[in-house]
This record gives structure tokens, sequence and C-alpha cells, in this order.
């Protein structure tokens, strides 16, 4: 394809009047972005510039024919001096071009040249441009020309550039194509043999849509690509057993791995006749050892990079040269470490993205696969089971942690990573694969720093609407970010940040042991349908403690049932059955204690038959509807036989068993065979996500014993697993989680509306925000409050109506507000350490008179001080009703969060405040008003009229769409807001302006920058 200004050269069209030598403006470095394609590789977007010339040509040679006919309507086999010097040369406003590079060198290019209505080189205020892209054929559909279009049209945007012309031959699908699907307003039409496209690049609805689905499919895609390599090379492995990178390969050969290994050690250099010699110069536990990755001669996936931190240079430069496409990097000595060491990391991202490669670490503990491939890449000595659960962390002690609490817990994993500094992959990337992976159920989090913060929410809030995201976050109170993550600084509290992530699905939990005890119940359970709870076991205390827990986490528990003590595993089998048919229930906790035996004795070593039960009961159920969870004291082998739905015990008879009917349902691997097979992963329950079809295998229940296929495949469970707790309050508090989770699941499926509001005047709020902070360079980087005039007027463009206040510097000045304002009127001082404090005496109000006015001036001035320190005001008397604040405010780590919470020290002492995301929906909203503890009185407490909710709902969402259409807004605050029975009143406002902070979350997609 081509652009009409350069068809004169290109095809011998008509001559047209030659564009001047561009003038030098300064480079837009923040126009350079790392990209990650449609395979998973990445790629380096810049501006070109005058020392491209060599590149570009070389770039050119590596076109086809076919290519180059497309771009310029002609067969064109080389650049002339002249082209090469019209494609290098720009002044980055008129006249823009953008190369995507791999390894340094070009793959693609996009040009645009601004012009006028009739197709003619012009400067602004044009605001169209013709644009032109040129894809090398190898790089072809990966997604290139998709990224750049995304990247030419924000620098178009930037420059007052509205809309974009593209010329483009009929034949030429793919680039029409790219053109069609970018979900811009777009006109076509056929001319002179050629495809005419107009775009206009105001983003809309489907446009973002579309630039979001293509980030998750390339993110899903790169980590993949890290999960399931076909080969590792482990890059530090020691010729002597022990160390980092020979642990390692021990790992990836006792996990099974299915694909080649290979061992790297430069010190084999001598061995091999020089790091360029061919063939193995040693082997390494079997494997094959190579001085480089360059000498092992084949293709090679994934490197797992164990090398001192000085030496890291080198094995990535080694591993980018020879087509590696990831690296885990386990090294130490990075961000963590200090200044040296951040700098350090920064050079090691830039180096691996040059190459295309992702970077999991640096000082990372390593990643886990337990399906397709059984990649163990990591310091964990065992494979865990294969299973459902997606586990990311941000520390390797935890990671180990969370590792062995879950084995102990019979629980499996799909996938481990443990990122350390995560320098390049994220918790973001893993979300954006999980998000499809049809093994991968539930996802457990433990984040100690949320890089992008936004684009997490949005990713949680997208994710939770199909599985479950479990988060603990760990540093909440060290005001600072862990050594070695680079983060956005919040300015608020850990409490409203831990808001923000439920409004957007994440279940927040505050320890690691609550994060496994969720995760094994949304692995194995289905979701409740409500908060009603049966309780029902052995032991009456028990029962007791558990309703009470229920209460305290705001489920509705049923009057315990209770078995007493002589109960056998078949009166627990039948109570549970009853309980799962019972309509009035939604879940159910099961308690145990040991049982009596006929003689008198207690019984703790029976567990299993206990669990055989009840898991017979629950198969027995018409469908799995409702979450059965055990609470066990001293219960032998009970919490370890629930943890799997496969016994080696035989059909149990008698008391046990119930009458010998095949409760059990598989063989449970023993011995070094339950170290190295994968535990039967269990059926997904709360997600949509399913296995791949073929994947369950033919269990055999006949006669006493197990039958289990022999195809060599795991062995599937036919009945889920039930989680145990060693306590009542965390099954509770693990069920109340689920409870609360499947409440937002169905409401998430109406998330409500943004309103549209005729009376608002967006317009007018722009043109005022730009005349009093200014425009562009112009703008005050420190941001101006406004006073009370432009607060007011800023306020009314979105329909919202401050009431009048005077000013009140002496008695006369206020008997004449008054006068202007009417009787009753209020008498109120404004100074900073009594605003908003009517506990200190510094309002009164319903002053009827002149003479009641002055004499409450009098008392004010001679209690609190002279009006000059009290900045006294006057205002007309309002109808009675709730105080209450509303306010909004940006943070740089989260965004634009609304915030409301009754007036008064004691809301505030209580951090009673409510707090939602901008934009907020009539749904937020309405949730955000009766989220509040002292929510009561606002609908009529102990006898009191109900205000108007939805005046006020009204009020927060027109603050919403204010700030979300105006980024300038930086804060608002309305106090109090006074809601009547019948509608309401502002009578004070607070309106900060700054220039707005880049918004990475709307802009084209990148990799964060270093």
């Amino acid at each position: 394809m081509q652009s009409a200004s350069e068809q004169s050269e290109a095809a011998e069209h008509p001559a047209r009047p030659a564009r001047p030598e561009p003038p030098d403006h300064d480079y837009p470095d923040h126009w350079e972005a790392d990209v990650v394609l449609r395979d998973g590789g990445t790629a380096r977007i810049r501006p070109i510039t005058a020392d491209d010339a060599d590149r570009l040509v070389s770039f050119y040679e590596q076109v086809s024919d076919e290519s180059k006919y497309y771009r310029f309507f002609a067969p064109y086999p080389r650049l002339s001096a002249k082209d090469v010097h019209r494609f290098t040369h720009h002044d980055f406003v008129d006249r823009v071009g953008l190369a995507a590079t791999v390894g340094g060198e070009f793959i693609a290019t996009v040009r645009y040249d601004r012009i006028n209505e009739r197709g003619l080189p012009a400067s602004a205020p044009a605001d169209e441009a013709e644009v032109a892209f040129l894809v090398q054929d190898a790089h072809q559909g990966r997604g290139v020309a998709s990224a750049l279009l995304e990247h030419i049209a924000a620098v178009a945007r930037e420059r007052d550039i509205r809309r974009f012309a593209a010329e483009v031959l009929p034949a030429n699908t793919k680039m029409i194509k790219v053109f069609t699907d970018a979900g811009y307003t777009q006109k076509r039409s056929f001319e002179d043999g050629s495809v005419r496209l107009h775009l206009d690049l105001e983003p809309t609805d489907r446009s973002l849509a579309v630039q979001r689905a293509r980030e998750q499919r390339a993110e899903a895609r790169s980590v993949q690509r890290l999960l399931t390599p076909r080969s590792v090379a482990v890059v530090g492995a020691g010729r002597a057993a022990g160390g980092v990178g020979r642990t390692v390969l021990r790992n990836l050969l006792g996990a099974g791995f299915t694909g080649r290994v290979y061992a790297v050690n430069a010190a084999l250099a001598a061995l091999a006749g020089g790091a360029g010699g061919e063939g193995a110069a040693a082997e390494f536990d079997g494997v094959p050892a190579y001085p480089s990755v360059g000498a092992i001669g084949q293709t090679v996936d994934l490197a797992i990079v164990a090398v001192p931190a000085e030496r890291v240079p080198e094995a990535v430069a080694d591993c980018g040269e020879h087509g590696v496409r990831g690296l885990v990097v386990l090294s130490a000595g990075y961000a963590e470490s200090g200044a040296e060491g951040r700098e350090r990391q920064r050079q090691l991202v830039r180096q691996a993205r040059s190459y295309g490669m992702r970077i999991i670490g640096p000082n990372a503990f390593g990643i886990i696969n337990t399906a397709d491939v059984r990649l163990n890449a990591s310091l964990a000595p065992q494979m865990p089971a294969a299973g459902r659960i997606g586990l990311f962390t941000q520390s390797g002690a935890i990671g180990i942690a969370l590792l062995a609490g879950l084995h102990r817990r019979g629980a499996g994993l799909s996938s481990f990573i443990s990122a350390g500094n995560r320098a390049d992959v994220s918790g973001n990337d893993f979300l954006q694969h999980w998000y499809d992976d049809p093994g991968t159920d539930v996802v457990l989090l433990y984040l100690e720093s949320i890089g992008n913060p936004r684009k997490f929410t949005r990713l949680a809030r997208r994710t939770a609407a199909v599985k479950p995201v479990v988060v603990v976050k760990g540093a909440r109170h060290s005001g600072s970010a862990p050594p070695g993550h680079r983060v956005p600084v919040t300015r608020i509290p850990h409490a409203t940040v831990s808001a923000l992530l439920r409004q957007a699905g994440v279940i927040r939990v505050d320890t690691v042991t609550e994060l496994v005890d969720a995760g094994l119940l949304l692995a194995a359970q289905p979701l409740p349908a409500g908060p009603r709870v049966a309780i029902l076991g052995n032991s009456e205390s028990l029962g007791l403690l558990t309703y009470d827990a229920c209460l305290t986490e705001g489920l509705r528990p049923l009057r315990p049932l209770d078995l007493t003590t002589a109960a056998e595993p078949a009166d627990f089998r039948d109570a549970l059955a009853a309980a799962l048919a019972d309509e009035t229930s939604d879940a159910v906790v099961v308690n145990a204690i040991p049982w009596v035996g006929e003689n008198g004795a207690t019984e703790f070593g029976d567990g299993e038959v206990l669990a055989a039960s009840l898991r017979e009961a629950v198969a027995s159920a018409p469908a799995p509807t409702k979450p059965v969870v055990v609470v066990h004291v001293e219960m032998g082998g009970l919490a370890e036989a629930l943890a799997i739905a496969t016994s080696t015990r035989p059909a149990a008879q008698g008391k046990g068993g119930g009458g010998g009917t095949g409760s059990v349902t598989g063989l449970r691997p023993t011995g070094t065979e339950a170290q190295s097979s994968p535990a039967a992963p269990a059926d997904p329950r709360p997600a949509t996500a399913q296995a791949p079809a073929g994947t369950a295998d033919t269990v055999s229940t006949a006669g006493t014993a197990d039958t289990v296929s022999t195809t060599g495949a795991v062995p599937r469970a036919t009945t889920p697993t039930i989680p145990a707790y060693p306590a009542a309050e965390r099954a509770v508090r693990a069920l109340a989680e689920a409870v609360r989770y499947g409440q937002w699941r169905r409401q998430a499926a109406d998330p409500g509306r943004v309103p549209e509001y005729e009376d608002i005047d967006e317009a007018g709020a722009a043109a005022l925000v730009e005349r009093v902070l200014g425009s562009g360079e112009e703008a005050d980087p420190r941001g101006v409050t406004l006073d009370t005039e432009q607060a007011g007027e800023l306020l009314a463009r979105y329909g919202i109506a401050v009431l009048p206040t005077l000013p009140a510097p002496t008695p006369d000045a206020a008997v004449a507000a008054a006068g202007r304002l009417g009787y009753p009127v209020a008498l109120k001082t404004t100074a900073p350490h009594l605003r908003h404090r009517p506990d200190l005496g510094g309002v009164r109000l319903d002053l009827a008179s002149e003479e009641q006015l002055r004499t409450a001036y009098a008392e004010l001035t001679e209690v609190l001080g002279k009006p000059e320190e009290l900045q006294p005001v006057v205002q007309a008397m309002v109808p009675r009703g709730v105080d209450t604040v509303v306010r909004s405010a940006i943070d740089p780590a989260v965004g634009a969060v609304l915030s409301f919470g009754l007036s008064g020290a004691a809301s505030e002492l209580l951090g009673d405040t409510a707090h939602r995301l901008v934009p907020a929906t009539d749904r937020d909203v309405a949730e955000l008003v009766r989220s509040l503890r002292t929510a009561p009185l606002l609908f009529g407490w102990r006898g009191s009229a109900p205000v108007d909710t939805p005046a006020l709902e009204e009020v927060l969402l027109r603050v919403s769409r204010l700030v979300d259409d105006h980024p300038e807004v930086v804060a608002v605050s309305l106090e109090p807001v006074v809601v009547a029975p019948r509608g309401l009143s502002v009578l004070g406002a607070t309106v900060r302006l700054a220039p707005p902070a880049p918004r990475t979350d709307l802009g084209p997609r990148s990799l964060p920058s270093y």
C-alpha cells in the first residue's frame, strides 16, 4: 500500500509540490515501546531516525517482490538514495515513521504524512494524514501491523491528527483486514482500481475491546510459550553435584519432562575445542552438556539462567542470538540489592526484549507446569500433583510454603510461578493466561506489589467472571514496595485497596493459610447459591462454634443437627444426604470428632471410613449444587482421605460403608509412585472451563478392589474431593468467601450502566478547566484549587448545585448577607481547624432574625477567636436530613476513586467510608450507599424518616462522570451533602485541578518501560 504523497516517484504519477526539509524536533523517546506480538514474542517499536538508513535498506532487501508491489502499486525492487532519505528524515509532527525491531533490525515500518483536503502535503491545522505499512514477509501473521497501527494512531492523536486515509490494492487482503478489524469508525470506497479507507482515530468501545482482546491473546501466548517448551537448556549447570543450576537440572529430569534437556556450562569450552566446538563436551546426570547455547545446534525454547549476575548478559546474548524464546533467570543481585542492581535489572530487561524474549525473574524461584510437558524448572525438589489450581507468588519462600501446604492437603496444581523481582512477566500476564486456560479453575496469587493496578483490576474482574481469583497481599503496612519491585506508590489506605479489589470480584484474604483454605474449597466444590448454611455433626459444642462463626461472617446458619457422639459413619452419610436434598440450605458444614464404639472406647483411626461415607452421600446427590466442608478434631486419616477421591481401601462393609455400595472410586498411588505420579485432579466446580476432551479415564469399581484402566494416564476422580479444616472458624471463613464470590458472580452478569444526563455540559466544563488550569506546556504542573465561585460553576456544568455561601467578615456583613439570602440562616466558621467540625461549636443554625444573627456572631468570636481567624460565612437554611460526604480523588496507583460516607468525627474515627472505582455504574453507587455500617441512618433507623437515596445516588453518578470525563479534575469534595426526605443540598465544595498523568491503560498496547 502507498500514500498519495509517494505515488509521483513510486509509480510515475503527476508531480506534486515538493515538501520542504523537515525542521529539527526533539526525538520523541516517549513513543518507544516494547510490545507482545500475536505469537508471544516481543518487538520494539520506536521512531525512525536519520541514523536508520542502513537498517532500512537491509530491511527492504528482505521483503518479497509481492509485498513491495502491494506497498508501492508497482514493481519497486530497491530504494533509491532519495527514497532512503525521505523515509528516514521526519519532523515528528507532520511526517512520522515508526519501526518494529527485533535484535536491533527492522521487521516492519509504518509512516504517516499529514495532508489537506485535496490530499496534498500540509501542516496543522490540517487534521488528516495518509498512512502506509510494510511488513517483512517472515514476520507477517505475527500481528506486527496491528500493533504498529495502535501506536501510529496514538502518535497522530498526540499531533492533533484525527483521521487516517489509506489506499490499498484489492488483492492486499491482509492489510485491508488490519484496518477493518481495528474497531475504529471507518468509511470504505473503491477508486481507480484501489480500496480507499478513511479511519476516524477517536477511540471507540469497539476499538478498545479489539485492542484488549489482542493484548490478552498475545500475553497469554507469551506465557504459554514459557510453560510448554519442547526443549530446555539449563545455563549454569555445574559439573559437580549441587548448586542452583545442577539442582534445577535434577528437578527437570525428576519431574519427567517430556521434551529435550540440555546443560550449558561455559567452563566446558576447553573440552569442546572452544565455545564454537560441535558436539557435547560432557554429560551431567545423563544430559548432554555444552559450553554455550549456540554449541547445542538444536532449537532451544526455554533457558533457565543460573549464573552469577555479572555473567548473565553474556548468557542472554548467547540465548537471543540462537533463537531462545524465553528465559527464567534465577540469578540474584539485581534490584533487590540496591541502585547498582536496579540498573543491572534494567539492562537485563532491555537486552532480553531486544531479542524478542520474555523473562521470568530475575531472582526467581522458577516455574512448574504439571500438565502437558511436566515441567519443573524450579528449585522445588518435588513435582506437585496435577490439579486445577494456578498459583503465582512474588516470593520464593512463600512459594515453598504454599507448595508444601497444598501438597499436605492433597491439592493439585495446573501451574506454579514464583517470579521474584517480576521485572518483565508479572501476575497480570498469568491472569491473561489463566483466563481461558481449560486446565485451571482457580487462581491463587500471593502479591507483595502490583505494578499496574489499573490493568490488574481490569484483568482480575474479567477473570473472576469465569473462575475465582484469590489474592493475599503481603507488605500491606510497610509503606513502600519490596526491594526489587518497580511500582507506583499509592496514597490510599490498604482497606480501600482491598475494597476496590473486592469490587472487581477478587476474593481478598489476609493470610497464606486463608489463601490455601479458600483455594481448596473453590477448586473442589460448587459455588453456594446463597448464605444459608446447614450444620450437622456428632459434637454439639463444635456445632455451636460453627453456628457462631457463621453469624460472624454474615452467613445465615440453620439450627445445628446433633447426631450425638454415638453416631456412626452411616449416620453421617444419611444426614449429609438429607441436608444436600433440603432446599432450605445452600451449603453444608459437617463437624466430626472421634466417635464412641460399642464397647465405649473412643475410635480415632477410622477417618477413611467416614470419608468414604461422606463421599458416598455427595455422589448420591442428584446434582452437585451445594458445597460441603468438613471440620474435624483428632480424626486420624480423615483429612487425607477427603483430599482425594480415590482410595486403596476396598468397598467398606458394616458400620462404616453403607453395605458395600462401591463408594470407593479409584486407586491411590502409594510409595514412590505417589511421588512421581500426579494425583487425580478434581472435577472443576465453580468455573466454566472444562478439561480437554479425551483426558478422563475409565475407572471400574467392580468387586472389592478397584481396577484402573491401563492406558497410562492418571485416573480421574468421579467424586469431588471434600475440603477438611481443623477449626470451624477456618472452614466458615472459606465458605463465606465462596458465598460472597458467588453473589458477585451473579451480579456481574448485570453490572449496571453509566447513566446519560442531558443537562451535562461537558464542553463547557472542559473550557472552564482549560481556562483555569491552562493547556499543554502552559498548565501549572503543581495544580490549582478552585475558588468557591469557580468550583460552583464547574459542578453546575454537571448538574450539581452548590448552595451559595456569602462571606461575613463583620457583624454588619453577616446581616447584609442574611438580607440577600433570606432568613432563617446559618452562621459557620470556615477556618481550616474548624471546618466541617460542628462538634467544636463553629456552627449556629436556624437564626431567624437580625438580633439572633448578631448574638450568634458575638458568641462565636468571643469563644473561638477573631473574625479574621474564623473566616465566618452565612448560608441559607436547608431542610434537615442526614449529613453525608461525597469525594473523588485520583490515586497514582489505582486511578480515580469515588468515596462516600456519613459526615462527622464518629464515621471518620471508625473508617466507615465506602469506595468504588470510576466510572461508577448505577449498581455501583447503590451498593456504595448501602455498604456503610451507618447506612441504616439513611433508611429510617429507629423511626426516623428515610432520606432521598435516589437523589444521593444521582449526585454520586454525576461526580463520577465529572472525574471520568475530565482527568484534570484530580480531587472533588462535597461536604456536607445534607440528604433530606425529599431532595438534598450541597453546602460546601472543594475542587482541585492538575495536569493529568498519562493513562497507560487507555493507550496502545505496551510492556512496562525500562
